[in-house]
């Protein structure tokens, strides 16, 4: 299931962290990068920080 827009980036990880999402998302039958995602929605959640739509236009700020 794609989703609409997403926006891109690299991420560098140590490789046993990697390893480790790896396995948790296919014990969850997820992607890694779905699993990536779920684990920042559930941190974002976890602080009270709620998404609106001002975060879909930010501006970029990879630099």
């Amino acid at each position: 299931m794609a989703k609409k827009d997403v926006k891109p980036f690299l991420l560098r990880l140590d490789p046993r962290v990697h390893a480790a999402v790896q396995r948790w998302a296919e014990e969850d039958l997820r992607s890694l990068n779905g699993q990536i995602e779920f684990i920042l929605r559930q941190a974002l959640v976890k602080r009270g920080v709620k998404l609106t739509d001002a975060d879909e236009k930010a501006p970029d700020t990879d630099t």
